[in-house]
């Protein structure tokens, strides 16, 4: 199959060259002030479509943004309120210093007290304002500077409209804490995002991490065998339990899907792209669609992160990208020898240096609302600052303390990047633009353009820790905990080097974009004409015809993959071969949307069979587990019948299925259940297989799987659509999808949020992209969540209906769509 990797770098592209629109007249009458073709209205101009879409056209950077701040606000003023009282440490000062924050990935992480001395540490030290002093590349661009001015201009004129207490939204009307923003409110919060892949594990250990006293800080022992012996299974316990909090945190956190298909894989067009995130349904980092235009500059559509006035994955003339997930560890640890009788101070190359101690302190709401002030003491070395847990396991600081590098610390390039990716021209180009500004933190790219290119990329902001510094400057723990991940897949290795040598430290490598950067000529990339995909595994088999290699702190190789990598890379194969049973060969927009919206478990795949199997076969009908006899017969005929293995929402046995795979993971990575055919590296994608039936951890899970499902009061026959559903404003839709550890594409993970089942993440902003030789991009999208977060919004739940039937907007690119739409708005922001 013809392929190439790519290898040489491109010459820099500063603007895209995109198609002068020569109908912009054709909206005339529904925009005031708008000036010939080829040239952006007077004025800043939102035009809404079907579901509350915006399609936002400008004569500059600055006009764009404030379309886009006053439209972001329209839709979520509460949640971007929320988002800079957290990032201005002021949480506590507001609602109380016990609430929940979710300053990282994940919903709820921490306290609003310990999320307060966090941003409040980040604001003492001057890091975004002294990032903002810097000029690009290190600094914002100008167009950036410019829009996020816009953008503030935008959000102020929408509140000063509404005034707080005229906010619709019930979650922040009249709260004090809605205030006008600033330029610096908006870079801090980019900043929180840009660094959010090292606060769910570090956080509460930074804001709380206090030296030990004299006495529990005691010398190093003599060397010994006994010694080395009990410092051997100290470190396997240390990283046994770092790794098993990863891996739930893992879970539970946000992830992604994409998939992009080259001339060979496609029928009907160039190539596709299908866009999958994973994000939370709730909070800072709910996505919102939009569509960005200056006629002659840039015209992109897509959605991005809450807050920021650009396209963050989307499409515009000519290339369609998307972002997973990556398997790279934003931060890195060092292993520092304190003094014993000193234990702030610390050993690098036989000199003992002084750590430094900052005062951090917030204000906090009493319970009879008057103000306190609570101060820490919180501590850092020349790598950076100490922790004493990472996601919640213990790192004691005794004879050693344990610092912490953050590799996104001085990064706003990825504003940027950006930027930039919405004016590529092609997949090349999105490779010069990743390479060059390095700003991308813990994401993948996929991408496909008008050429017929589909394009892998992990190009991003990488420590820069080298094969041969790993094997130099592991620690013990570090060594089991870098490397050992490989048995849990999707697991970023997690490195502590030895801090006594300064060598060990992350090296400036020439051409990365910022000190202690991997060279990004490192890092895996892969163009093709068939597909290139990722579901948040290493890039090792973006196209398993073309295995890639790269360092190992980019992840694993000739390891286990996801059964949702297995499912994603055998539906494309099955499609571009004509093999999955459907018409023709090759991806249309109709079998693209299938790909996603079948819901197929590659879980039930490989074991229902056997688990059916092993059902009938129970003696008598009955399992014994946990010392309760039970009854499982009534559950055999129910799995036998759920011949489609999928979770669509009238599928029955599906909760069940899901229940019994829960029970019997138990928290371990698939390739540790009881397979008769193991995991092969040579046949990564169809192993392991074949579950052994007759394994006591089959029937015992299966039967807990009952048991649960009785007692909770759920028939275990129930369609999905009885079990999982949500409610918004009375009314009770159903959610199909399942959890990503059912191997099913469509993820949806369910909780409790504030009390009630709702989604806590999962499928959020779904978009497919196809390209064709001439024409528009043709496009369709759905946002899970919808694109309100406003309960009295009429788009607070319209798309949720959508998804919830499987049913997908056909996207408005060209002016000629926009001015063709049934429900078309319009708001001059004069």
């Amino acid at each position: 199959m013809p392929h190439r990797r790519y290898r040489a770098r491109l010459p820099r592209v500063v603007v895209a060259a995109l198609v002068v629109m020569s109908t912009l007249a054709a909206t005339a009458s529904t925009a005031q002030g708008r000036t010939a073709a080829g040239t952006g209205p007077e004025k800043p101009t939102i035009r809404y479509t079907e579901y509350g879409i915006p399609h936002i056209i400008a004569s500059d950077w600055e006009g764009l943004g404030t379309g886009y701040g006053y439209a972001s606000a329209k839709d979520n003023i509460c949640t971007l309120a929320d988002t800079y009282l957290m990032v201005d440490a002021r949480r506590s000062r507001h609602l109380g210093p016990d609430g929940r924050a979710s300053p990282g990935q994940n919903q709820n992480t921490t306290t609003n007290l310990h999320s307060d001395l966090y941003f409040q540490r980040l604001k003492d030290d001057r890091v975004v304002e002294r990032l903002l002093e810097q000029p690009a590349p290190d600094g914002p661009a100008p167009e950036v500077r410019q829009a996020i001015r816009g953008y503030v201009q935008g959000y102020n004129r929408y509140l000063a409209e509404t005034g707080a207490d005229g906010i619709s939204d019930p979650a922040c009307r009249g709260a004090a804490w809605v205030r006008p923003i600033t330029e610096l409110d908006v870079y801090r919060h980019a900043h929180a995002e840009i660094i959010m892949g090292t606060a769910d594990a570090l956080l509460d250990g930074m804001v709380t991490a206090a030296p030990p006293g004299a006495s529990a800080a005691a010398r190093p022992a003599a060397p010994s065998k006994d010694a080395a012996k009990a410092a051997k299974k100290s470190a396997a316990r240390t990283a046994e339990k770092i790794r098993e909090a990863m891996a739930v945190s893992r879970q539970q956190s946000m992830g992604s899907n994409a998939l992009a298909v080259g001339s060979q894989g496609v029928s009907g067009g160039r190539s596709m792209l299908l866009a999958n995130p994973h994000f939370p349904w709730q909070g800072k980092n709910r996505m919102w669609q939009s569509q960005l235009t200056i006629p002659g500059e840039v015209n992109v559509s897509g959605a991005g992160l809450l807050g920021f006035p650009a396209v963050n994955i989307g499409y515009n003339e000519n290339v369609a990208w998307s972002h997973t997930v990556a398997t790279v560890a934003p931060f890195g640890l060092f292993d520092v020898q304190v003094d014993p009788l000193n234990p702030t101070s610390y050993l690098v190359d036989g000199v003992w240096e002084r750590m430094t101690s900052q005062q951090v302190g917030v204000d906090v709401l009493k319970p009879d609302g008057s103000l306190s002030r609570v101060t820490r003491t919180l501590w850092s070395t020349r790598y950076g600052p100490i922790t004493t847990s990472v996601h919640g396991q213990a790192l004691p600081w005794v004879v050693s303390a344990h610092a912490v590098r953050d590799v996104n610390m001085h990064n706003l390039r990825a504003l940027n990047t950006w930027f930039r990716l919405d004016q590529a021209t092609d997949v090349h180009d999105v490779v010069d633009i990743l390479e060059t500004t390095q700003g991308i933190p813990f994401f993948n790219t996929v991408a496909s353009d008008r050429k017929g290119d589909a394009l892998y990329a992990d190009i991003q902001a990488t420590p820069n820790i080298t094969d041969e510094l790993a094997e130099s400057c592991l620690t013990l723990t570090g060594r089991l905990l870098f490397h050992q991940t490989l048995r849990l897949p999707n697991v970023p290795p997690v490195s502590i080097l030895d801090g006594k040598r300064s060598a060990c430290d992350w090296p400036d490598a020439p051409d990365a974009a910022a000190p202690g950067l991997l060279a990004p000529h490192r890092q895996p990339r892969l163009i093709r004409s068939d597909f290139a995909g990722n579901a948040n595994d290493s890039a090792w088999l973006a196209n398993p015809e073309e295995p890639l290699a790269f360092p190992r702190v980019m992840g694993d190789t000739s390891a286990p993959r996801s059964l949702r990598t297995q499912e994603l890379i055998l539906t494309a194969q099955k499609r571009i071969n004509g093999t999955d049973g459907l018409p023709g060969r090759g991806f249309t927009p109709e079998t693209m949307g299938k790909l996603l919206f079948s819901d197929n478990s590659r879980a039930a795949d490989l074991a229902l069979n056997a688990t059916v199997t092993m059902c009938r076969n129970a003696p008598f009908g009955h399992i014994l587990v946990d010392g309760v006899l039970v009854n499982v017969s009534e559950a055999c005929p129910i799995l036998a019948a759920w011949t489609s293995h999928d979770y669509s929402a009238d599928s029955r046995g599906s909760w069940l299925f899901a229940n019994y795979w829960a029970y019997l993971l138990n928290g371990r990575g698939v390739e540790k259940l009881p397979w008769r055919v193991p995991f092969d590296p040579e046949n990564p994608v169809h192993t392991p297989n074949s579950l052994d039936a007759g394994h006591s951890d089959v029937s015992a899970a299966f039967a807990r799987a009952v048991l649960a499902l009785r007692k909770a009061g759920i028939p275990l026959g129930a369609p999905l659509s009885d079990v999982q559903k949500i409610t918004r404003n009375g009314e009770r839709i159903p959610i199909h999808g399942a959890l990503g550890q059912l191997g099913v594409l469509n993820v949806i993970t369910p909780g409790q949020v504030d009390g009630k089942f709702d989604v806590v993440f999962g499928s959020s902003f779904v978009q497919q992209v196809r390209f064709t030789a001439e024409g528009p991009p043709e496009a369709y999208s759905v946002m899970a969540y919808s694109q309100s977060a406003d309960p009295t919004s009429e788009h607070y739940a319209d798309q949720t209906r959508l998804f919830s039937a499987g049913t997908w907007v056909t996207e408005r690119f060209t002016e000629e769509q926009i001015a063709a739409s049934p429900k078309l708005r319009t708001k001059v922001l004069e």
